[in-house]
């Protein structure tokens, strides 16, 4: 067992920081308030690679392993979870799955200009009566021959606006249910493609979250991903690995709290000395510390278990499960050790309490995590 990080992995831990702090941090504070889609700033990562780091380099990626993107998505989140979920988004679902289960042509038009940022993905899974309860699919694909006529409504779609590219999971042939699924590569722009107003949310205001409506949308036949049937499998498949990305993603906002308020505790007098030698504060740092400890020993873990092509479903489930919940903790905490000046927006950590919330929703709600788990430990 080692816990050592690699030079190379170090390398793009400290490269991910420095580019937080010196191209995300100016400006994130009015990103968030205007809820303004991180244009520039994701030009930029593409620029340096972060939006492909785990697909292949024949196809413009990084090649680098899974433990190399939690580090970097670590880093992002603790300055900007906006940017780190269109980061882990284009990593995770759209640029993973394309590589894995994409076909060479599929790969060579599309794969390409995702993994170097000049195109942004979407995964659209979600649907008003299908969230958790993925295979209620109503979004529908019908076989015409040579091409598919997609009807239906996907919701809360991160990069729903701003994507260039979306992976659609529509239903074929209700009768088979979850096989009858099939997973598609729509183009923005297309006949009948309509992308909805932009959600107003609680936190990570700084990505645009829409709802997307397909009215009679032709979709060729070679942009279906996989064997007819295989969109399920490929939807489960993709979330598996996303969590792992959105479980560094909640790691990365506990830490950029709890970093902000140690700080804090260092420079805020109360009593007449700085309120990190009063045992109330001094505590508080314990638990946090120790928390975030234990949530990125779980991140890692799940990293590992992919690079290592292992079962990742249950490490990844239990990464997202108390990461999430570590990060919804730690923000409440950080919030009150900074008192009143932390429910003042440019002290940072109320919005990274806001933005710690939806780590424990999307990509499969903590009770999903939990289904997830009883299910593998009790199976045997």
């Amino acid at each position: 067992m080692d816990f050592k990080l690699s030079e190379e992995q170090l390398m793009i831990r400290d490269a991910a920081r420095d580019f937080a702090k010196a191209e995300l941090l100016p400006g994130v504070i009015e990103r968030d308030n205007k809820q303004e889609f991180p244009t520039e700033q994701v030009k930029r990562m593409g620029e340096l690679g972060f939006l492909g780091m785990m697909a292949s380099p024949e196809y413009g990626g990084g090649g680098m392993d899974t433990v190399s993107y939690v580090l970097a998505m670590e880093e992002l989140s603790k300055i900007d979870a906006s940017c780190s979920v269109i980061v882990s988004v284009n990593n995770s679902l759209v640029c993973w799955g394309l590589d894995t289960y994409g076909t060479p042509e599929q790969k060579e038009k599309y794969l390409s200009k995702l993994t170097t940022g000049e195109s942004i993905g979407a995964f659209c899974l979600s649907e008003p009566e299908a969230g958790s309860d993925a295979t209620s699919q109503k979004t529908t694909a019908i076989d015409k021959g040579d091409h598919y006529i997609l009807n239906g409504t996907k919701n809360w779609i991160t990069n729903g606006g701003s994507a260039d590219y979306y992976l659609v999971i529509a239903q074929t042939d209700r009768e088979k249910k979850h096989r009858g699924i099939n997973a598609f590569i729509v183009e923005k722009g297309w006949e009948g493609f309509e992308v909805g107003p932009k959600e107003d949310k609680l936190g990570i205001r700084g990505s645009d979250t829409h709802s997307l409506i397909f009215n009679d949308v032709k979709v060729p036949k070679e942009n279906r991903i996989g064997e007819d049937g295989f969109g399920f499998k490929f939807a489960m498949k993709t979330l598996a690995g996303g969590r792992i990305g959105i479980a560094a993603q909640a790691l990365g906002i506990a830490a950029g709290a709890y970093e902000l308020a140690k700080e804090y505790s260092k420079v805020r007098k109360a009593f007449g000395t700085e309120i990190m030698n009063h045992q109330a504060i001094a505590f508080k740092l314990a638990d946090m510390h120790t928390q975030i400890e234990a949530a990125r020993m779980l991140v890692y873990k799940a990293a590992m278990d992919k690079d290592n092509h292992e079962s990742y479903d249950l490490s990844g489930a239990m990464a997202k499960l108390y990461a999430s919940q570590v990060a919804m903790d730690v923000t409440v905490e950080a919030v009150q050790v900074h008192g009143g000046n932390g429910f003042v927006k440019e002290y940072h950590v109320e919005r990274l309490m806001r933005d710690a919330k939806i780590t424990q929703i999307y990509e499969g709600t903590s009770e999903i995590q939990k289904i997830v788990i009883s299910r593998s430990i009790l199976k045997d």
